[in-house]
């Protein structure tokens, strides 16, 4: 009988042998179907991003037809608006188009771009932070040096100081901070919100402004985050509402 259950045991373990080899065979055609499907997914990308870009530079010329259309949908955005203190959403009325350029392959990168009109801050008329993402080396980021006019820069201790309710996980103090912040760019919270959402449609940012409302938040928490924003100085005021709100009626019409 020993001998029975050793040959048993024999045979069990050839089956699970020859099951492990055949799953490990499909699992090497699985990988090379991922494989050829990213490929073509890139491809699809790279050929749809190509059809966007007239699109994009179409929809910044009638952008720039509207006052503070940047800067209302930067302070509109839940998560954007925790980290601009009141002197950088000054700052970013000046603000008149905003540009993201994928790299060819998509995947080793992007730059984006925000052009100013003159203003009071600094001496630049756009400012650029590109991201390097190769896989085969180490990720990196680089922005332009921004040349601050005297008693403006908004890095220094006198003006970096954001709005109270800052949300626990935005790693940014400022807006500025994290323009000249190259430590994490695999992470980067702010350069996701602002090339993954806003720039994807900031039409919605514009057009709404208590946001939580909308996403499903009920009317008691939205009016309160809207108490609050109102306690923080937050907020497009004077002209702007009045703007946004006849934009409003126009779209609804």
């Amino acid at each position: 009988s020993n001998n029975e259950d050793g040959n048993e045991r024999n045979h069990n373990d050839e089956e699970i042998q020859k099951a492990l080899e055949e799953v490990d065979s499909c699992q090497n055609e699985i990988d090379a179907l991922n494989e050829q499907a990213s490929e073509e997914i890139l491809k699809v990308e790279q050929k749809y991003n190509l059809l966007r870009n007239p699109l994009y530079e179409k929809r910044n010329e009638s952008l720039n037809k509207i006052p503070h259309f940047w800067v209302t949908a930067f302070v509109n955005h839940p998560d954007l608006s925790t980290i601009l203190s009141d002197s950088e959403e000054d700052c970013l009325h000046h603000l008149s188009k905003v540009t993201i350029e994928e790299f060819e392959d998509i995947k080793s990168g992007f730059k984006l771009g925000f052009y100013f009109e003159e203003n009071p801050y600094f001496e630049n008329r756009v400012l650029t932070k590109e991201y390097h993402l190769d896989s085969l080396e180490e990720p990196t980021s680089k922005s332009t040096t921004i040349k601050w006019k005297e008693g403006f820069d908004l890095t220094s201790t006198k003006h970096a100081t954001s709005k109270p309710g800052q949300k626990r996980g935005t790693e940014h103090k400022s807006f500025f901070s994290w323009f000249n912040d190259h430590s994490d760019p695999l992470s980067d919270d702010i350069a996701e919100i602002i090339k993954d959402d806003i720039y994807i449609n900031p039409l919605q940012y514009f057009l709404v402004p208590d946001v939580g409302v909308d996403n499903g938040v009920d009317d008691e928490e939205g009016s309160d985050q809207e108490d609050e924003t109102e306690e923080q100085g937050g907020g497009i005021t004077g002209d702007t509402d009045e703007e946004t709100h006849d934009i409003q009626n126009t779209v609804s019409e």
